[in-house]
């Protein structure tokens, strides 16, 4: 007898629909899968067979053929585990029941438990985008797979359970949707910028970063307060819609890193060690292709503490998808696209020692010390990042004494208003802030008095600055005439955009 059940593969964070096509006849005992899949699926063999026994089914000894279709996709992973079984129940005549229209999901263990899968949330949005709406999944995944509107979903226990509520011996609930806003709420930061003393230029630069979307290298001596400031962007960020929160969860449930929560509700905050690799950043494998570090960061902050002590070539692999906010991975077996939409925020020392340019500590480098320290950032990454913001220590008064300083809630409403002016202009173009404003947006957007002409050819020749350098303190000047209510940009617009240049100018 043949049956035919549905299950899905993943290709990247996209959803394509295998069919499960089990074959028994008579002949000589043998079980063969085809439809190129990989260890893991190969494997299922033994999982099934013993989840089918100690469920009290019989598992068939006759000639087994199973076809995973289409016949050109690679199947990875052990979500297969269940529909093969389903497929070989029915196929054996020991399921009678209708599972067209049904999808399944799910690995087994060898007492017929159910456990829970990667990459759900992907799978779901795109059965629904072909015309799917009803699913098995494994409990583990309920939370996951409760999010999305319009879709009947069963979160079962086990494979007897699965059999029982197609052939209706037991009844069971389909999953209530959850809600984004109480997920939301359950969730807190734990920094917050009132923490951070001092260094009023370097929070009103985040405040400029975040309202805009930019780029922020924060430069100074150890223990001065950078990796503090930076953990702090986020608390500054607007909250996530759930459109974001979807597209943030479909990479963190395709690379295995999801919560119990089931869903991203606060944007992400990456900090790979400077011993990642390239692969560990922008995602590989020898196998399945997973997203790297720059898709996690998506919507959210890539944090690169000393910044010099990465690998040239690993930092140089940032440049494309700083520019185009997606990355496409390349292997033997394929290519595949991942969205890379972060903001990155580095930060490094001024020299070896730390010291070089402190108000209080003496510098012990050589200027060609210094320079080859420097230089280890290439002039095009560097380039791309539109603030450049040295942070210098704090007096001793302003770490002991009782000044109220503003908490991020104070600094997020002003940037929540930028970006809402920001909204207003870009309308029509979903997603765009003022840093991923192209040549045509600038000119459009960005229109410049004399004056400002001026105080911005002044800096061009003084900073020796690129043409990008240009239209990236353009960008800037943007963000702070939004934050100052401002329709047009000023010259104290320009001068303080170009302000956040001079460490680029010094390297």
């Amino acid at each position: 007898m043949l049956s035919k059940i549905t299950s899905f593969a993943l290709c990247g964070l996209d959803g394509v629909p295998v069919e499960v096509e089990t074959d028994i006849n008579k002949g000589m005992v043998s079980y063969d899968l085809v439809g190129l899949p990989d260890a893991a699926v190969k494997e299922s063999k033994e999982r099934v067979r013993s989840a089918i026994k100690n469920t009290g089914l019989l598992f068939p000894v006759n000639k087994i053929t199973i076809n995973l279709a289409p016949a050109d996709i690679k199947k990875e992973g052990s979500q297969y585990d269940l529909p093969l079984a389903i497929s070989i129940l029915i196929a054996g005549n020991q399921l009678m029941a209708k599972t067209d229209g049904i999808v399944f999901l799910g690995e087994l263990a060898l007492d017929g438990a159910l456990r829970p899968v990667t990459g759900i949330l992907p799978i779901l949005i795109s059965a629904k985008a072909k015309g799917y709406t009803r699913f098995i999944v494994p409990a583990a995944n309920a939370n996951e797979a409760s999010y999305i509107e319009g879709l009947t979903v069963f979160a079962l226990n086990s494979l007897k359970e699965v059999v029982d509520l197609l052939t209706g011996e037991q009844t069971s609930s389909p999953l209530a949707q959850r809600s984004f806003k109480a997920a939301v709420s359950a969730q807190k930061y734990n920094y917050d910028l009132s923490l951070v003393r001092g260094q009023k230029i370097a929070k009103r630069a985040l405040e400029i970063a975040v309202a805009g979307g930019h780029n922020i290298l924060l430069a100074g001596p150890p223990g001065t307060g950078k990796t503090m400031l930076a953990r702090c962007i986020p608390t500054i960020m607007p909250d996530m819609t759930f459109e974001e929160a979807l597209e943030v969860t479909k990479i963190h449930s395709v690379a295995g890193s999801l919560t119990e929560e089931g869903i991203v509700s606060l944007r992400p905050f990456r900090t790979p060690h400077h011993t990642s690799t390239v692969v560990a950043l922008c995602g590989g494998g020898n196998t399945k292709v997973h997203p790297g570090e720059i898709s996690m960061a998506h919507k959210g902050v890539l944090f690169l503490d000393e910044l010099p002590e990465y690998t040239r070539r690993t930092l140089e692999s940032l440049r494309q998808p700083l520019e185009d906010k997606v990355i496409t991975v390349a292997r033997a077996g394929g290519a595949v696209t991942f969205p890379a939409d972060f903001m990155l925020c580095a930060s490094m020392n001024p020299c070896p020692c730390g010291n070089y340019g402190s108000a209080t500590l003496p510098c012990r480098c050589t200027p060609a010390q210094v320079h080859k320290y420097r230089s280890k950032i290439s002039g095009p990454l560097l380039d791309r990042i539109d603030l450049q913001v040295e942070v210098d220590g704090v007096k001793y008064e302003d770490l002991s004494g009782e000044s109220n300083e503003e908490s991020s809630v104070e600094v997020k409403k002003r940037v929540e208003t930028a970006r809402a002016v920001q909204r207003v202009r870009f309308e029509g173009e979903p997603n765009l802030v003022n840093a991923n404003m192209g040549e045509k947006q600038i000119k459009k957007y960005c229109k410049l008095s004399p004056e400002c002409e001026e105080v911005l050819r002044t800096a061009f020749e003084t900073l020796h600055l690129s043409a990008r350098a240009r239209s990236r303190i353009i960008k800037v000047a943007r963000t702070i005439a939004d934050l100052d209510f401002s329709e047009e940009i000023k010259p104290e617009h320009i001068l303080e955009a170009a302000s956040y240049r001079s460490y680029e100018a010094n390297s």
